[in-house]
């Protein structure tokens, strides 16, 4: 990617963000903690069924799923690895990073798909980005935490990366990433929708791999994906899905909470005072316009509220905690 695309990107960003005025932001740090916390509690009062550990109706894995992690689609395999491994950094369990080195193993099962990258699903008929997304950031992660491990993880995180940015195609003019590609053609074809937690998927795995390799070429990606985001994924300075206005189906009202953790990431490495005003504006927005008295968050952060749910809810807390994190 050319060095004038990256910083055009970066300083369009930046003004487009100016031109925006700042909600009445909450003081303190403590404020965006503290209204995480209420909005969590509000997740397991409405959601939450003790007796059999479910949030609304998700299915619950292994238990439902023959005891294994493993199932037809390697995104869903990929964000279980990672959750093993944040289960893993908070309590150094070596049970869970082992859980998420077995699930990789699966993954690389996938790794023939037409013109380079991952299959999405075991049936070999998509290549869709938020897999391959995935499998770098589980590679890169892994590599962080397993060096003994006698898997190459490095190699399979930089290769899967260097296909992802410079030869796969998935990424368009906007420095986005694009939903998949049509193996026929090796092109996105009809797959050009651009959802948000595709951006957020490459931030995390292109953090993590600057982490392992000290390569700030990487940061530079991220940052100009990051950027592209804040431009062409907002309404008014706030993040939204192709589409909007209107209620997003069950699964994409998740897509926002993955971009603002992984851009909380990102500004922990790559510091911009952007991503900083950025997450501010969208939690403060979710709090005051996307919220109403018994505590529920819906799908469109600019409010007003309607179709709230586990999954707008707890993307809702994604971006409370990310505005804690860099404030």
């Amino acid at each position: 990617m050319a060095p004038q695309t990256l910083s055009k990107s970066r300083v369009t960003a930046a003004l487009a963000l100016s031109s925006f005025p700042l909600a009445v932001r909450a003081a303190s740090r403590s404020d965006y903690i503290s209204n995480a916390l209420n909005a969590t509690d509000v997740l397991n009062q409405n959601w939450y069924d003790s007796t059999n550990g479910l949030w609304q109706d998700l299915c619950a894995a292994p238990s439902s799923n023959g005891g294994t992690w493993l199932n037809d689609y390697y995104d869903d395999e990929a964000w279980w690895a990672l959750a093993w491994i944040a289960a893993f950094d908070i309590t150094q369990d070596i049970n869970y990073l082992c859980t998420a080195r077995s699930i990789f193993q699966d993954l690389t099962t996938g790794l023939d798909a037409t013109g380079g990258g991952q299959w999405w699903s075991k049936d070999r008929d998509y290549i869709a980005s938020i897999n391959n997304e995935l499998f770098l950031a589980v590679a890169a992660s892994l590599a962080n935490r397993s060096p003994n491990d006698g898997t190459d993880y490095r190699t399979y995180a930089i290769n899967q990366a260097d296909w992802l940015i410079y030869h796969s195609g998935l990424m368009n003019s906007d420095d986005l990433f694009v939903d998949g590609l049509d193996p026929s053609t090796c092109t996105p074809g009809s797959h050009t929708t651009v959802w948000t937690y595709n951006q957020g998927a490459i931030l995390g795995g292109l953090v993590e791999l600057y982490r392992l390799t000290s390569d700030t070429s990487y940061l530079d990606t991220a940052d100009s994906i990051a950027h592209g985001t804040l431009l062409h994924l907002t309404n008014t300075g706030i993040l939204t899905e192709p589409g909007y206005p209107g209620p997003p189906d069950a699964t994409a009202a998740h897509f926002k909470g993955v971009f603002v953790r992984n851009l909380a990431k990102l500004q922990g490495v790559r510091g911009d005072e952007n991503y900083v005003s950025f997450l501010q504006r969208n939690a403060d927005s979710i709090w005051n316009s996307d919220r109403e008295g018994n505590g529920e968050i819906g799908p469109d952060w600019q409010g007003p509220l309607f179709d709230a749910s586990m999954a707008s809810q707890s993307s809702g807390i994604d971006c409370l905690v990310a505005a804690a994190a860099v404030s």
